[in-house]
């Protein structure tokens, strides 16, 4: 991966620890993941096939993890969409700020777990998708 490809959204594979009595994996803020986490929340109880609201973020990076399930993420860069299909929690789609992201086709007791680079700040999402041409990068 090239260090522009770094700047795009791109699945990132976590190490895993196989064992008998089950397995393991790890997230590490600068290490796995290309920022410090300051927010974590996740997503569950979505309705089998649903789909959640599409927003990106002025500042916020995301990386977003199946830990049970599955369900579709598109992501727009504004140079190409492409849809990451996350269904193994061993690894996870990193989404860095400025893209428009959109999550669905939820199966029945999915859980999306989701590390976020800010706080939560209302204001730093963008709920319009013609607006995302007018981010500076």
């Amino acid at each position: 991966m090239t260090a522009s490809d770094k700047d795009r959204p791109h699945i990132i594979n976590l190490s895993r620890h196989l064992d008998c009595r089950g397995n393991l994996s790890v997230v590490e803020q600068s290490k796995d993941i290309p920022f410090d986490i300051a927010r974590v929340y996740w997503i569950y109880d979505v309705p089998g096939g649903e789909s959640r609201e599409g927003h990106a973020y002025h500042t916020t990076q995301e990386f977003i993890i199946a830990l049970s399930g599955s369900f579709n993420v598109l992501v727009d860069d504004l140079d190409s969409r492409r849809v990451f299909s996350l269904n193994r929690s061993y690894y996870g789609l990193y989404i860095p700020a400025g893209c428009w992201r959109e999550l669905s086709d939820f199966s029945t007791n999915s859980v999306a777990l989701v590390l976020a680079s800010t706080p939560y700040d209302k204001d730093d999402y963008i709920f319009d998708y013609q607006s995302l041409s007018s981010i500076k990068r």
